[in-house]
């Protein structure tokens, strides 16, 4: 069984990613902060504007890692967390803690999870919109 190999997000990548998002958001006079996550979860870019709200840095940056760990868009995920939902205890479960607000989109190559990108400080339909036109500028 032989696997191909798939290239990896790199900080090149993540840059481009974080610009993308950061021109959409100015095209919409929203200002926000962007995480975005390698296939581990590490950080390789970050940006979080000076006018942004203090907590929208920590907020872009656990919608990519929820996005990462669960390897779908965070808007697609709120009904699951909801009380008889089907993630409704995996908060709790896991070391780090999740987001479950629109924002944070996994990354693919190839059809396999390579990154995740977080964006906040818009309304959650917006940011959504923000990381969503990010990953497709990739492409």
């Amino acid at each position: 069984m032989s696997t191909t190999a798939v290239t990896p997000l790199t900080i090149q990548d993540a840059e481009a990613l974080v610009t993308a998002a950061r021109h959409a958001a100015e095209a919409a006079g929203v200002t926000v902060s962007v995480t975005v996550l390698d296939a581990g979860g590490h950080l390789l870019a970050f940006r979080r504007d000076d006018r942004s709200v203090l907590i929208s840095g920590e907020t872009s940056t656990r919608k990519a890692y929820t996005a990462l760990q669960l390897n779908a868009p965070t808007a697609d995920l709120v009904d699951a967390v909801q009380p008889g939902g089907l993630f409704h205890t995996l908060p709790t479960a896991l070391d780090r803690p999740l987001l479950f607000i629109a924002g944070g989109v996994p990354v693919h190559r190839e059809g396999r999870l390579v990154g995740a990108i977080g964006v906040g400080g818009g309304a959650p339909e917006q940011d959504h919109g923000f990381a969503s036109a990010a990953v497709r500028s990739l492409a």
